[in-house]
């Protein structure tokens, strides 16, 4: 078996006898790009969910600014900032979202370059002449933090 290399999604060469049958190259196809779309689909709820939070957590704040006018006792005031600052380290654990979504993209981009390259490879030349291939990306990884810490953060 001829391994792959870790850059490419390109079966073996048509030159070489275990070149990837069509039928096995368009199921794979099949499957990168459902792949594809379960991810697109992941994004969209990401994005969808982020928006109510921001929104939710827009309101939130909105009420604790009653909470923290002059007019209330001291302890409405303390509680409030509490509440605020549990809501700054939720808004942090929000750029979950950011982080997720550049990572959904970046798979996208692999996958749809691996099914490009296997269908240009198992199928030669589209009709109007060289198989369109989108680009991989060129970073391995787009995100390289792997966890969240509160820091400096501007709620609103």
């Amino acid at each position: 078996m001829n391994p792959i290399a870790p850059d490419s999604c390109s079966p073996p060469s048509a030159g070489n006898a275990a070149a990837m049958p069509p039928l096995m190259a368009a199921d794979l196809q099949d499957h990168l790009m459902t792949a594809s779309h379960d991810l697109d689909r992941l994004q969209r709820l990401l994005a969808d969910t982020c928006d109510t939070l921001l929104a939710r957590f827009a309101g939130a704040h909105r009420l604790l600014d009653t909470l923290s006018a002059p007019s209330l006792p001291s302890a409405a005031a303390s509680a409030a900032q509490d509440a605020r600052l549990q809501l700054a380290e939720a808004v942090v654990a929000l750029q979950f979202q950011d982080m997720a979504s550049q990572l959904i993209t970046h798979t996208h981009q692999r996958l749809r370059n691996c099914a490009d390259q296997i269908a240009r490879d198992a199928f030669g030349p589209d009709v109007e002449g060289e198989a369109v291939v989108a680009t991989a990306p060129l970073r391995p990884n787009p995100v390289t933090q792997d966890e969240m810490d509160a820091g400096s953060i501007e709620l609103f």
